[in-house]
């Protein structure tokens, strides 16, 4: 049997762990919340090198990867350091493969009439392959980069005008403490409603999870969320705000979807490359496995 591990800097009480088959082959993929502990995670993926067949960093990127340009996250890179044997992937293989097909899901599950509506992105440089399918197809794209990672309230409205602002801002958020750029241990429960006026705004919002859930206001009545890493916690959150759908681009494995680097992980473990694997094996593998986002009424 292959073993895939997630080591996240989120919380432990998120934890899972199941076995499925990829390609007729056993795989147990387990996810690892380290609550917000740099060192903890440090030190277990040290302890992990060469025991299994490939990790998946959680709770933070260690690429933002925009076609074929990537930005380093330097503190991200700092908790793998000690990691040489074992491939290791951050899902930004399947943020550019896989997720790049939402758009298409959407409109195939929800209508016509659904498209092109206007859409919310937390973050659009963390999920580039998505936002670039909604412009794409003419959808109204706010991309809330700006302000959900560093609190600046500049809404961006264009692809070239994102391409801009992560030439300029990338390199220097690449050096900023993990704890700036993202949500880690219990700050991830906590709710703290905020750019309340781009959520109104939005038929649909897009984004990592805990992103989504850290501004969002008690009333969603009517919005689509396209979002991964969700637990029958979260479905009920959103259900109880009025949220009509979730879109999870990973699949759901015993209740919950796991985040786009635990399922690289397993693929990259199932490929037993012992390296990541690149745009097209992962289009390949999923073309073969017909895997694609799902669409969940609530």
């Amino acid at each position: 049997m292959k073993t895939a591990v997630s080591v996240s800097l989120g919380s432990s009480d998120r934890d899972k762990q199941v076995e499925i088959e990829l390609f007729g082959e056993k795989v147990s993929i387990s996810r690892e919340g380290t609550d917000g502990d740099i060192a903890r995670a440090t030190a277990r993926f040290t302890e992990l090198d060469g025991q299994v067949d490939a990790l998946g960093v959680g709770g933070i990127d260690l690429w933002v990867q925009m076609d074929e340009k990537r930005y380093p996250l330097y503190a991200a890179h700092k908790m793998i350091k000690n990691v040489s044997r074992t491939p290791v992937v951050d899902g930004s293989g399947l943020k550019n493969t896989l997720e790049y097909k939402v758009e298409q899901t959407l409109a195939e599950s929800l209508g016509d009439s659904f498209t092109r509506r206007k859409v919310m992105l937390t973050a659009a440089v963390d999920r580039f392959g998505m936002t670039k399918a909604f412009f794409e197809q003419g959808y109204q794209v706010v991309c809330c980069d700006m302000m959900f990672a560093l609190g600046i309230p500049i809404p961006i409205r264009t692809l070239p005008g994102l391409r801009r602002m992560a030439t300029v801002m990338m390199p220097i958020a690449g050096r900023l403490p993990m704890s700036v750029l993202y949500p880690t241990g219990e700050k991830q429960g906590e709710i703290i409603p905020k750019y309340t006026k781009w959520y109104e705004w939005a038929d649909i919002i897009a984004g990592d999870c805990h992103y989504i859930k850290r501004h969002m206001p008690d009333d969603l009545a009517g919005k689509v969320i396209v979002t991964n890493t969700t637990t029958a916690n979260d479905m009920e959150m959103f259900r109880q705000r009025g949220v009509t759908h979730v879109v999870t681009t990973t699949p759901q494995l015993d209740g919950r979807s796991f985040g786009a680097n635990m399922m690289e992980a397993a693929l990259t473990a199932v490929a037993g490359k012992n390296r990541p694997l690149t745009h097209a094996e992962l289009n390949e593998m999923l073309t073969e496995l017909d895997l694609k986002p799902a669409v969940h009424t609530l």
